[in-house]
């Protein structure tokens, strides 16, 4: 276990400005631009401007201090603590982009480097070595976004909170007493592990051919799939069979190129899909998406795509044994 952590640690060290600044940096980004957007809507004179909404005439101040009265600003405050991390979409979407990248160069550019003749002159298993890869991948760079996404989307919520509290309407009282500020977060950790069987299909694709390929892994690695979904969908009108193609590009292609993305099950999983993107009724709020994720479990999809993403690190083990160096 020791050993386990040890390695991770340094996975860490080695791809700290990927794994653990880029998500700082880009939360810090977007909640200062949402400070110099709040900053400049409470500066700006538009927010005294008269209006008529509904016969009523007056400011956007007084108008948003009626539409909020005393009898609103609770529903107003539950609906905001309960979907505020929604603020952090981009965050989480590039977590996407960098689980891909670092499952796909990770193992390559030990080669490359020749570093890897380095790591294996140390008592460390070359399975070993794998796992801490994919548990990075699949467990510490998710935990680091959600913490990240979290953080910012809480303080976010408290300078739109500040804003409205200098036009009159006050909701700090309503949001602190609201349950979901706090479960919240607790639910986004919840879903750390719908995700991780989810992307193991897609971190053992990219490890397999990350320690592989001798040039262009990416070219490999997104290539492929895609080549023979082309001749899949070839083969599909050749033959005149159905539904052939959309299951190999949503369950082959799709899951090995974009398990990685967060939330993207919902648009594998149809059944579930209906109750998340129907337009109808409340806006999603975070128990929702726990509720519905964790459904898609139910999924046998799901499974195989999982034993295989698992098979396929093991493949990964195998070939990092052999191939010392490109």
């Amino acid at each position: 276990m020791k050993t386990m952590q040890w390695l991770i640690k340094r996975e860490l060290w080695e791809h700290k400005g990927m794994v653990l600044w880029t998500p700082v940096v880009v939360g810090a980004v977007m909640t200062l631009l949402a400070a110099i957007m709040l900053t400049f809507a409470a500066s700006n004179d538009a927010m005294h401007a008269t209006l008529t909404i509904n016969g009523q005439r007056g400011s956007i101040n007084q108008l948003i201090v009626n539409a909020l009265g005393n009898a609103n600003r609770g529903a107003t405050a539950e609906m905001m603590g309960a979907s505020y991390v929604a603020a952090a979409a981009p965050l989480f979407l590039m977590l996407g982009a960098l689980v891909f990248f670092y499952c796909l160069g990770t193992l390559y550019d030990e080669r490359r480097d020749r570093s890897l003749l380095f790591w294996k002159s140390l008592p460390v298993s070359d399975a070993q070595t794998v796992l801490s890869k994919a548990a990075l991948a699949l467990a510490v760079l998710p935990l680091i976004s959600i913490a990240v996404g979290a953080l910012a989307s809480l303080l976010m919520l408290l300078m739109l909170c500040a804003l409205l509290a200098t036009h009159g309407v006050n909701l700090f009282g309503h949001l602190l007493g609201t349950p979901d500020l706090y479960l919240t977060p607790l639910r986004l950790l919840a879903l750390l592990p719908v995700y991780i069987l989810w992307a193991l299909p897609t971190v053992g694709w990219l490890l397999m051919v990350s320690a592989w390929a001798r040039s262009k892994a990416l070219l490999w690695a997104v290539g492929t799939p895609l080549l023979t979904g082309l001749l899949v969908t070839w083969i599909e009108k050749s033959f005149a069979l159905t539904y052939i193609i959309d299951w190999f590009m949503r369950e082959v292609v799709g899951r090995a190129l974009l398990g990685v993305v967060p939330g993207f099950w919902f648009m594998l999983d149809k059944v579930n899909q209906q109750g998340v993107t129907s337009p109808k009724g409340p806006a999603l709020t975070s128990a929702d998406l726990l509720v519905h994720s964790w459904a898609t479990l139910g999924n046998p999809g799901v499974w195989v795509g999982a034993a295989a993403g698992a098979a396929m690190i093991y493949a990964a083990i195998k070939l990092r044994q052999t191939h010392a160096e490109i």
